[in-house]
């Protein structure tokens, strides 16, 4: 019995947030940036099959949707600027479900599914409300620039 109540407090009452959302940066940052080299591998593919927004070509449209994908997955891989790293792909993922949902799955590129971008975006959402935690770069940055006690206690109990 003290063997249980020992397990069952050890495995609620300790975390470890930080290495978590470390994790949870890491993978999701990883699959973002799978995603972005596959379409980087069929660019001229998607391009052939993509509209050109705001009076762009297909092809620089893709090209800017690229950028934004490499840029963000190595940023939030980094945790480099966090929460503004995962505004551009939750736009971008809750594009992709409204195409996804119009076009159909099986007229689509890589066979996407409803609700595979809807998983990204919920990650992007814990992401942005949790924070980089304190493996990132962007604790790092804020230790070296805090000068006065109140930014210290935030910054501590991150």
């Amino acid at each position: 019995m003290d063997f249980l109540k020992r397990l069952f407090l050890f495995s609620t009452g300790y975390t470890y947030s930080n290495l978590s959302r470390l994790f949870l940066r890491l993978f999701t940052g990883v699959m973002f940036l799978q995603l972005c080299v596959r379409q980087m591998l069929h660019f001229e593919a998607l391009s052939d099959s993509m509209t050109g927004v705001m009076g762009m070509s297909p092809e620089l449209t893709m090209s800017l949707l690229l950028v934004v994908e490499l840029l963000s997955a190595t940023f939030i891989i980094l945790g480099l600027l966090t929460r503004i790293a995962v505004v551009g792909p939750m736009v971008i993922m809750a594009i992709a479900e409204k195409v996804i949902l119009s076009q159909g799955a099986a007229d689509h590129l890589f066979n996407f599914q409803p609700g595979y971008p809807v998983m990204f975006i919920g990650i992007f959402i814990y992401i942005l409300l949790a924070g980089p935690g304190k493996i990132s770069l962007d604790y790092i940055i804020s230790a070296h620039i805090v000068d006065d006690e109140k930014d210290n206690d935030v910054l501590e109990n991150a």
